[in-house]
This record gives C-alpha cells, sequence and structure tokens, in this order.
C-alpha cells in the first residue's frame, strides 16, 4: 500500500512578510524587486487566466478621492485574484456624515474585509488606518505624500523599456521627472523606487515647483529641461496639480519651458521613452504628437498598473496567511 501522500506545504512568502503597503521609501530593494519579479510573472501570463489568491475574500476601494484608472485596476486587479470588490466613495457613505476614517474602516473589516485600498487627500492616512486595523490596508495614494503602486508599475515600465527586467537593476539608467514635483505623490514614490534600484533621477521645473529641498529625497533638482533632455533614458512628465496649490505664473511661460513637445522629443538619447501617471493635460506639459508617438510608454503604464496591484494584493493575502501553497 503505498504511504500517504504528504501534505501540501504552503509556500514561503517571496515578497516580504508585511500585509500592508503604504509606501515605498524606506522599503528594502530587495521586496521592491520582489514585487516586481511577480509583476513580471503576472504580465506574462495569459489575461484570461485567474487565479484564487484572495477566492472568498472581499477588497474595498475605499477611494474618498476622485480616481479612474487607480481604482479601475485595483478592482481588476482583485477580480483577476478571486475577489469580490467593494467600491465606496466619499459622497453618501457614513464619513460624509461626520464619521472618522478609521470607525469607517473598522466598520468595513469588522463586516468581512480582507483588505481596504485607501485613496484620501490627508498625507499619513493610510498609515492611521493601517494601525487601527487588523486586515491589510494599501495606500492608493495619500495627499502630497506617496503613491507606492505607481512608483512600482513606472519602475516596471522602466525597466521594461530598457531592457532591465531581469534582475531590475537600474544602474546606470537617468530619469528626467518634470512638472509640478512639489505636489506630486508620484514623484516620491517614483524616486524611492527608481533609486532604490540604481536609477540617477533629477526632478525638474519651475522654482516653486520644484524646490531645492526635494534633494532629501535623494534626487537631484533642476529648472532647465532643454539642459537634460538629451542626457536622459526616460522623461516623466506630471501634470500641474492646480487642485493642490500650484500655480503657473503664465501658461504659455510654461509650455514654452517645460512642455515636452517634438521638438525636444526629438533631442532625446536613442532609445530613452515618455512616461505620464495621467491623467495627461494635453498641450500643457506635453503635445499630442509626443503622447501618442513611438516613445511614449503612457498607456503601457496603465496595462502594467493592474499586475502591480495583484502583485501588492497577493503579498497581502500571503502575509495574512489566508492562502496554502496553490500559487503557480
Amino acid at each position: 500500500m503505498p504511504a500517504p501522500a504528504a501534505p501540501t506545504q504552503p509556500k514561503a512568502p517571496p515578497i516580504g512578510t508585511d500585509a500592508d503597503l503604504l509606501q515605498l521609501e524606506g522599503m528594502s530593494p530587495g521586496v521592491i524587486r520582489g514585487l516586481l519579479e511577480r509583476t513580471r510573472f503576472f504580465a506574462g501570463a495569459s489575461p484570461l487566466k485567474r487565479w484564487d489568491a484572495l477566492a472568498g475574500r472581499f477588497v474595498v476601494n475605499l477611494f474618498l478621492e476622485d480616481s479612474t484608472r487607480t481604482r479601475l485596476s485595483f478592482s481588476i486587479a482583485a477580480q483577476r485574484l478571486g475577489a469580490e470588490v467593494l467600491d465606496i466613495a466619499g459622497a453618501g457613505s457614513s464619513i460624509s456624515k461626520g464619521e472618522t476614517l478609521v470607525d469607517t474602516a473598522r466598520v468595513l473589516e469588522a463586516q468581512g474585509a480582507s483588505v481596504i485600498i485607501v485613496r484620501v487627500k490627508a498625507p499619513g492616512a493610510p498609515h492611521t488606518v493601517a494601525g487601527s486595523v487588523e486586515c491589510a490596508v494599501l495606500n492608493a495614494g495619500d495627499g502630497g505624500h506617496e503613491h507606492p503602486t505607481q512608483g512600482l508599475l513606472d519602475a516596471y515600465t522602466l525597466a521594461e523599456a530598457q531592457g532591465r527586467l531581469d534582475g531590475f537593476d537600474l544602474s546606470g539608467l537617468r530619469v528626467a521627472i518634470v512638472g509640478d514635483i512639489a505636489h506630486s505623490r508620484v514623484a516620491r514614490s517614483d524616486v524611492a523606487a527608481m533609486t532604490a534600484l540604481g536609477a540617477e533621477v533629477i526632478c525638474v521645473g519651475p522654482p516653486n515647483m520644484a524646490p531645492a529641498s526635494l534633494t532629501a529625497l535623494g534626487c537631484a533638482v533642476g529648472h532647465d529641461l532643454d539642459a537634460v533632455i538629451g542626457e536622459v533614458d526616460a522623461v516623466q512628465m506630471l501634470r500641474v496639480q492646480v487642485e493642490r496649490g500650484a500655480a503657473m505664473s503664465s501658461k504659455r511661460e510654461y509650455v514654452a519651458q517645460y512642455q515636452l513637445d517634438a521638438a525636444r522629443a526629438a533631442r532625446m538619447k536613442r532609445g530613452a521613452v515618455v512616461m505620464h501617471p495621467g491623467p495627461m493635460n494635453r498641450g500643457v506639459e506635453l503635445s499630442d504628437e509626443v503622447a501618442d508617438g513611438a516613445t511614449s510608454r503612457i498607456f503601457r503604464q496603465d496595462t502594467v498598473g493592474v499586475f502591480v496591484r495583484m502583485a501588492a494584493l497577493e503579498r497581502a493575502a500571503i502575509a495574512c496567511e489566508w492562502i496554502g501553497g496553490h500559487l503557480s
């Protein structure tokens, strides 16, 4: 009589053991690479493939700030991992009646939420939520602080464009982040992810949008796009965030100095690519020809966003021991 089969053992968490994803600043390069390697796995799988990492669980998109691509990609990612998804916006929620964000999160946890994805205007709010609930909390953007999954997908897109998917070593690459850096959570997460992987980042914009204090993030700061456009391997363009207090002294002057138009794009290095986290303000930070041109990776970023968020959600599932040893 054959011996009984040994019980299936859970796989060891390959990408860190922290269920939450709140920021990239301070995250080890090993954990960042682990998330990007899992992103590469999902990117290479059939779009019809479904996994059961979150089967029987539900994920809440608690978005108290407007979003299209981030909320949608988190929803798609969760569904591809087998979860049910609940979307909650500020309008019509108990928060609009005066309930605190923490109490709302506690209610969601009490009703069975396994993961709460938080997007808010207040910097640090996802950290507060994570300290108040036992379920996993993922930061989908908190004010001008960070947007960690965007930073990861931007780093992946850069690595893919430059042939660095094997190991995600970005050493020797230079990236310019251009525009309203001061109010950009994306820029902060990009700097954290890209420099952790070895890239050199320079933030470029008017002095009020790219202050010298940004060097504390580990990047260089400049104000002359024309001086760097021919020296970088990627340009990440950012919109001017008027809703967060950014101000242009003159739109015409801003466009003249900082728009990535066809003439500037023609001076980029061979193989250099154009990126933008969206939403784009065409005709301001970049022209139609560039946004839709051969060097643009803008819509590829949106595709990669689903795979990155799958990796982040799977990491949360592994860390919280919701699944066993049945991952592909």
